[in-house]
């Protein structure tokens, strides 16, 4: 597992100052302005907007870049610039993914830029590529609809989980963000079957919809991060045209490794070891699989996510980082917070893998 950290590059924005008073007129617009971006001694022109849900509030924004002349950046038509506001450590982010490709799973590339606009430095921020047709593409995948999951309605149940009442759509929860109206309906499909296919039939039928094998590795990285709310939202749909069965991908993972996604501390056993959605709780039904993702998971717990693994990892991050941090107009006052956060993570590893190999006796 590559951490990437070798180097930081640095990005300068430039936005006219019409534009960037139009950009901050509103937050919660989705809009573009037009802008330019300059990477090493390559310019670009690009469209930019704020991205985020609660993060638009902050001080620090996060921003997404549509590339429009020339259209490709290093294989990009799109990126997103997180601003990992909220997490004292910059680094859940970016160790969550790489942790995930460590598991064989579909994981966006993060590294980590500095971030100029106008001038003016604003910071350390996390270069996420973007879940796309050219995503796909890098990795030499078939095409295929790709869901985002941009709120809690993507529980993979009939009810929505704040008021328990059906669900107006079975899309509810879901942005298509590459397919057609037919995979609407294979998706609407999943959803469907999940929920109504009988108990006696539900290990023959599901695997016809789902990617067991890369559903269980998934399961293990969201339990093993502890991304308590990674199994409602903060994840993409990806169906294999090839193969017809859909997987998941990772995607906005600053609320793991002990914090939440308020940067709040988290008990090591707060996420229990079975999940918490509706479709995990079926397939965990299933004794095959059961019996499957704990035999994964006691490999994961003794050779991935372990504290010798791990810790190298986390403090070549941080000491990359840490020259920055005091440059960073947003970060600069929390360094105490920032130089704490390594012992705390690694101590959340090491309990959280207590944890779970305590709890394995559960999944006989």
């Amino acid at each position: 597992m590559s951490d990437g950290t070798a180097n930081i590059p640095s990005y300068s924005l430039f936005i006219n100052p019409k534009d960037l008073r139009e950009l901050r007129s509103d937050i919660w617009s989705n809009e573009h302005v037009p802008a330019q971006l300059k990477v090493n001694q390559s310019s670009y022109k690009i469209e930019i907007s704020y991205r985020g849900a609660l993060t638009r509030e902050l001080p620090k924004k996060s921003y997404h870049i549509l590339f429009k002349k020339p259209r490709n950046f290093s294989g990009a038509r799109e990126i997103h610039l997180n601003a990992e506001y909220l997490d004292p450590s910059l680094l859940r982010n970016k160790l969550s993914l790489d942790f995930f490709r460590s598991l064989n799973i579909l994981s966006p590339e993060a590294k980590f830029v500095l971030l100029n606009l106008n001038g003016y430095f604003k910071g350390i921020y996390l270069h996420l590529e973007s879940v796309d047709e050219q995503f796909l593409k890098k990795r030499n995948l078939p095409t295929g609809a790709i869901y985002y999951a941009h709120n809690d309605d993507a529980n993979f149940s009939l009810l929505d989980p704040d008021n328990y009442d059906v669900k107006k759509s079975l899309l509810a929860g879901y942005k298509q963000k590459l397919g057609s109206t037919a995979d609407d309906g294979y998706l609407r499909e999943l959803i469907f079957k999940v929920n109504t296919i009988p108990r006696s039939d539900f290990g023959k039928e599901i695997i016809k919809y789902i990617d067991i094998e890369r559903y269980l590795l998934w399961l293990a990285g969201v339990v093993c991060t502890q991304n308590y709310d990674g199994f409602i939202q903060n994840y993409a749909l990806y169906r294999n045209s090839a193969t017809g069965l859909f997987e998941l991908i990772p995607w906005d993972y600053d609320g793991t490794w002990g914090r939440s996604c308020h940067g709040k501390e988290m008990d090591y056993n707060y996420v229990p070891i079975q999940g918490s959605n509706t479709l995990t709780a079926r397939i965990l039904d299933i004794s095959d699989f059961r019996h499957r993702y704990r035999i994964l998971l006691e490999e994961i717990l003794e050779t991935l996510f372990t504290q010798d693994l791990l810790e190298p990892r986390i403090t070549t991050i941080y000491n990359m980082l840490r020259p920055h941090i005091l440059l960073d107009p947003y970060k600069r006052e929390d360094i105490e917070k920032f130089e704490a956060e390594p012992e705390y993570i690694v101590r959340f590893i090491k309990d959280r893998n207590c944890y779970l190999k305590e709890q394995l006796s559960e999944l006989v």
